[in-house]
């Protein structure tokens, strides 16, 4: 049995959820976010609380069935989470003369490289660079935020040398000793 799925999701003040015809969409402050239902599970909501529950007879439980359970809990959370207070993920940026700067939809990096790096931000996720050497990455799709967090990264991963390279604001790179002479 899962245990996270049997965690009922609170509802925070300003946020409404409508479920209907499998499909799920929460409002907030911050925006509107939803997802479709795996076949099978059912969500009930009462007194300012959501609960995920398997449709069906205990016998004709499966494995799978039984996974999308916790799945749905879990993706119901983020949505809930993310229309009320939304999620960010903080890079920062190290080595001499590597720096970011934010301009709309576009993200500008110079990261050492014989050519400027201009990212496109996706639908839904925007970027600020509160200082050159730092881009805080925000939105209500946790894993549209994660994933742009993390191509972003991609682009000049931290070295174990000199340590140089973009990393998430919490990450501890493990460093080598030079060669000895």
């Amino acid at each position: 049995m899962s245990r996270i799925a049997k965690i009922p999701v609170a509802i925070p003040s300003g946020v409404t959820v409508d479920v209907s015809d499998g499909q799920v969409t929460a409002k907030g402050p911050i925006g509107e976010s939803g997802f479709r239902l795996f076949p099978g599970i059912a969500i009930a909501q009462q007194e300012g609380v959501l609960t995920v529950d398997i449709d069906g007879q205990e016998e004709a439980i499966d494995k799978q069935l039984r996974s999308m359970w916790g799945t749905t809990r879990a993706l119901l959370q983020n949505i809930v989470t993310g229309v009320s207070t939304g999620f960010s993920k903080k890079l920062t940026i190290i080595g001499v003369g590597y720096r970011a700067q934010a301009q709309g939809r576009k993200l500008n990096l110079s990261l050492g490289y014989s050519h400027p790096i201009s990212y496109e931000l996706p639908e839904g996720v925007k970027a600020e660079t509160p200082s050159q050497t730092e881009i805080v990455v925000s939105g209500i799709d946790k894993q549209a935020v994660g994933q742009v967090a993390a191509e972003i990264r991609a682009f000049r991963p931290p070295e174990p040398y000199k340590g140089k390279g973009v990393r998430y604001a919490d990450e501890h790179v493990i460093r080598k000793q030079a060669k000895k002479k």
